[in-house]
């Protein structure tokens, strides 16, 4: 299933990769990273707005829509999305420094390229970042069970249990019509999500990030987002935090004007010292 959402698609050369994306705009290339049951068409309410002043660029991450992935798949995991969307940077946008935003567990991607390859990187924004701190963490516990469900064929129960626990009771039920479509495109990266072993991320690792770095919240999300942006900001002594209003962790979407405006003046900032 696809949804109806029309945005001009692209496919790096990388032949063992061919990663889909799409792009507008002109001027510094910033980088969008999905989340969770995400592709680059989650990305929709700031194209417009983010490509008045930056060449944007959002990717589907391996795994996801339009190739996503329909059973388990064992190399599905963060360490090999960090090294794809560094591949990218360096052959289809021929190794240009940019900036970088991520959300979820994008962000938690866009953490570690931006550690990784330093070079790449003029600015980092992350947006609730979906990552455990600690290893016995209770955060991701409801994962196998969600991977039962899709196993045994209940997609929309399965979504409805993630997306209602990384969100808040009942999103849902009132979620709009082509993002239940897209997520469900991508229902069964979730089998392979379960499984992964990359997911905790040690904050103190971040103190070696030298560029510019904002930490958005959303103001109704569940607080496990905001310990993890605490964690960090302990480690990262450039970091500016800041909240976006009336939204939870899908606050690029529940209030895009706050989200676009925060990250377009960050980066402008950003731009001027590094």
């Amino acid at each position: 299933m696809q949804s109806q959402l029309h945005f001009p698609q692209f496919f790096s050369d990388d032949p063992a990769n061919a990663m889909a994306y799409t792009e507008t705009g002109a001027g510094d290339i910033l980088l969008l990273v999905h989340g969770s049951l995400c592709d680059y068409r989650y990305w929709r309410w700031q194209f417009a707005a983010l490509g008045q002043r930056h060449r944007v660029i959002a990717p589907s991450l391996r795994g996801y829509w339009p190739a996503a992935l329909q059973t388990r798949e064992p190399s599905f995991n963060v360490a090999q999305h960090t090294d794809d969307l560094i591949g990218f940077i360096r052959r289809q946008l021929g190794g240009q420094r940019l900036h970088l935003l991520g959300h979820s567990r994008g962000a938690h991607v866009a953490l570690e390229a931006s550690l990784k390859a330093p070079d790449l990187i003029r600015s980092l924004v992350l947006a609730d970042p979906g990552f455990r701190i600690e290893p016995n963490s209770a955060t991701h516990n409801f994962l196998p069970e969600v991977a039962r469900q899709l196993e045994t064929g209940e997609v929309d129960a399965a979504l409805a249990c993630f997306i209602d626990t990384v969100n808040g009771a009942g999103t849902w039920r009132h979620m709009v019509s082509w993002f239940k479509n897209m997520v469900r495109d991508n229902a069964y990266t979730l089998v392979s999500q379960a499984r992964e072993i990359d997911l905790v991320f040690d904050p103190s690792q971040a103190a070696r990030l030298k560029c510019p770095v904002l930490l958005l919240g959303g103001e109704n999300s569940p607080p496990r987002y905001g310990q993890v942006i605490d964690a960090l900001m302990q480690h990262i002594p450039q970091a500016e935090r800041d909240t976006i209003p009336l939204a939870a962790h899908g606050m690029n979407l529940a209030n895009p004007k706050a989200f676009n405006e925060r990250v377009l003046r960050f980066t402008a900032a950003a731009a001027a010292q590094y």
